[in-house]
């Protein structure tokens, strides 16, 4: 299964100044399979050590960390010759050995010579807490659940992927494949991006086994609250968790915190809002005061909306069965906008890894999303159908004059005016790819981010 991710690993290994490399990522999301199949097709051979499924290889690292002794044991244990430039290290859920994580910092320090690449499930949890390496000594790269243009690759729709990808100008896309297109789009809406279950819907199709891989993946997050968290969090945990639905179905969809339970503050749940985040398991929005650079600088942290990391767990957390959300219906509207919000969200951040806002005017107006690129603020419009308003959009315009007006829906690709309207098979071009290329941020001009 493609990834977009493979060409930033190919950036890391060829580069002059690369260190060991941390894959981060929710639990699933497909980092053991992408690191598997990097060392297979780039070097002569992958020495592997799983911490999770291997405790006692964790005992190499229980002494001094000698980065020539760690490689000579660790030969002799997998009955591989570990060699320079030739081979790659992986090491798989690293969080379950902190004196592992820790050895990332020799290995940068005393043989760079070697490519060390490091995943784990809560490794957002993991670098944040004691003992974890020194900033600096390692490369970051986030993989989030597959992208709508990498499910179109898993089901055998290159050419619509291509098509999208070759974008250069808002002109619409022939209305045969813009309906295709929004066909594939629904069958997204329901398996999400998680690639056991868009490796099952590619191969056999069956949306109920495609709904109990997603429920199975549910579940085995939850067990990792009551492995990984404080134990006074762990019940917080799953009020945040399991309330999402609920927090999405309302109109405005911001996070009320009285729908945990009655009197509840920011400040009782703090914590486990943290550990979700950093575990990859949701993405806050924070509302912001004023749409100006730096934007982070005008949000309000206790005023946000929050999305799952993928829309089809999302869809199996609120019960959605797969008639309603494929075929349509009436009774499914109202979450229609809250599934077309999280789609946003997971798309932008899997394409651009955006952080991404929104906007209110006094309760008369409100942009779904607001994000910054390069020198420039735009805003974005999310709507789940083909008749979508403009009044706020113009409002935005009004106040702040920003280079474009964005609107996704399922209206076809075009210029409405100073609106930029962009099907949601597409957002992932938002804004730079048809609008200004000028803008779009240098990549890789992060050194400690791939």
């Amino acid at each position: 299964m493609e990834r977009h991710l493979y060409q930033s690993l190919l950036r890391w290994k060829n580069s002059s100044r690369r260190k060991p490399l941390l894959l981060k990522g929710a639990r699933q999301t497909g980092k053991t399979y992408l690191l598997n199949e990097f060392g297979r097709m780039e070097y002569d051979s992958c020495i592997f050590i799983n911490f999770e499924k291997d405790p006692s290889a964790a005992d190499f690292f229980s002494d001094r960390l000698d980065v020539t002794e760690l490689v000579r044991n660790l030969s002799i244990y997998t009955g591989q010759k570990i060699r320079p430039e030739r081979d790659l290290i992986v090491f798989d859920e690293i969080q379950v050995s902190n004196r592992a994580l820790s050895s990332l910092k020799y290995f940068q320090e005393q043989a760079p010579e070697y490519h060390i690449a490091a995943a784990g499930s809560l490794l957002g949890i993991t670098v944040s807490g004691p003992g974890s390496f020194p900033v600096g000594k390692v490369n970051f790269l986030d993989l989030y659940p597959l992208s709508f243009l990498e499910f179109l690759q898993a089901v055998g729709a290159q050419e619509l992927k291509e098509l999208i990808q070759s974008t250069q100008s808002p002109e619409p896309y022939a209305e045969p494949l813009h309906k295709e297109l929004l066909r594939h789009l629904r069958w997204y809406y329901f398996t999400g991006g998680m690639p056991e279950a868009v490796s099952h819907f590619a191969s056999s199709g069956d949306l109920d086994e495609v709904r109990e891989i997603q429920n199975e993946i549910l579940e085995s997050y939850v067990l990792d609250f009551a492995k990984y968290a404080a134990g006074p969090d762990i019940p917080k945990l799953r009020m945040v968790w399991d309330s999402l639905p609920a927090q999405l179905s309302k109109e405005n969809k911001k996070f009320v915190f009285s729908v945990l339970k009655k009197s509840a503050r920011l400040r009782d749940f703090d914590n486990p809002i943290q550990w979700l985040e950093k575990a990859g398991l949701i993405h806050r929005v924070f509302r912001i005061t004023a749409a100006k650079r730096p934007l982070k600088a005008y949000a309000e942290e206790n005023i946000f909306k929050m999305y799952a990391l993928d829309i089809g767990l999302l869809g199996a957390m609120a019960g959605i069965s797969a008639d309603i959300l494929v075929r349509g219906d009436m009774i499914f509207r109202e979450f229609e906008g809250a599934l077309v919000e999280n789609y946003v969200v997971q798309e932008l951040k899997a394409a651009k890894g955006m952080d991404l806002y929104y906007w209110e005017s006094k309760g008369s107006a409100e942009v779904d999303f607001v994000c910054e690129v390069s020198d420039s603020i735009y805003p974005l419009e999310a709507k789940a159908g083909v008749n979508p308003r403009r009044k706020s959009l113009l409002s935005f315009d009004q106040k702040f004059n920003p280079p474009c007006l964005g609107r996704t829906s399922q209206l076809n690709l075009k210029r409405d005016g100073r609106i930029l309207n962009i099907p949601l098979y597409a957002v992932s071009l938002f804004p730079v790819q048809v609008d200004n290329k000028s803008s779009a941020p240098k990549p890789g001009s992060d050194d400690d981010h791939i």
